[in-house]
């Protein structure tokens, strides 16, 4: 399917169609720094279009940015997705993990390199805290690699206990990211 430019709208696209609920906006972050990120990363998108009752309806450009909180690691590769969906959150969340692992992503230890991370960052305007599923994602709101694409398709979004994305993003100013040519 062809697709419009990042942060916009896929021209052609069905509807979330077959619950009976309303559809959900749902932001998840992708990143990867192992294999071909990039590649890697475009596939990601295509799977997350492919999930049942879910539809990519934006998403960010892709940026570049250094590791947090470890060295000695390839730089990664980021973005971000809008997605609507009527998956309930966990339903969701194990969609994600499962891509992770058809893309190649093992947990050999924390914060290791990996081939794919998909993080589920904001399900519409929920806060969840179960064992294994935080949302808003805890440390989303420090974090550029997060905030700059998610203000690019997304800049009024609110994260619940936060504030608005845009209105966050004085507080990561710091952190070095480089938005990739399209």
């Amino acid at each position: 399917m062809k697709r419009s430019g990042p942060g916009r709208t896929p021209a052609t696209h069905a509807p979330v169609r077959t619950s009976k609920h309303p559809p959900v906006r749902t932001f998840v972050a992708l990143g990867a720094n192992l294999g071909q990120p990039v590649a890697t990363l475009r596939t990601a998108f295509e799977a997350l279009d492919s999930l049942p009752d879910t539809r990519v309806v934006a998403r960010s450009a892709l940026y570049r940015t250094a590791p947090v909180g470890v060295s000695g690691q390839p730089d990664f590769f980021n973005a971000v997705a809008a997605i609507d969906t009527t998956l309930p959150a966990r339903t969701l969340l194990d969609a994600l993990f499962d891509i992770e692992a058809r893309l190649g992503r093992t947990r050999a230890y924390p914060q290791a390199p990996r081939t794919l991370d998909l993080d589920l960052l904001l399900y519409g305007g929920d806060t969840v805290d179960e064992p294994g599923l935080e949302i808003p994602h805890p440390r989303m709101h420090l974090r550029a690699f997060v905030l700059v694409p998610l203000a690019e398709i997304a800049p009024a979004a609110t994260i619940p206990g936060r504030g608005c994305v845009a209105d966050l993003l004085p507080g990561v100013c710091d952190q070095a990211i480089e938005r990739l040519p399209d």
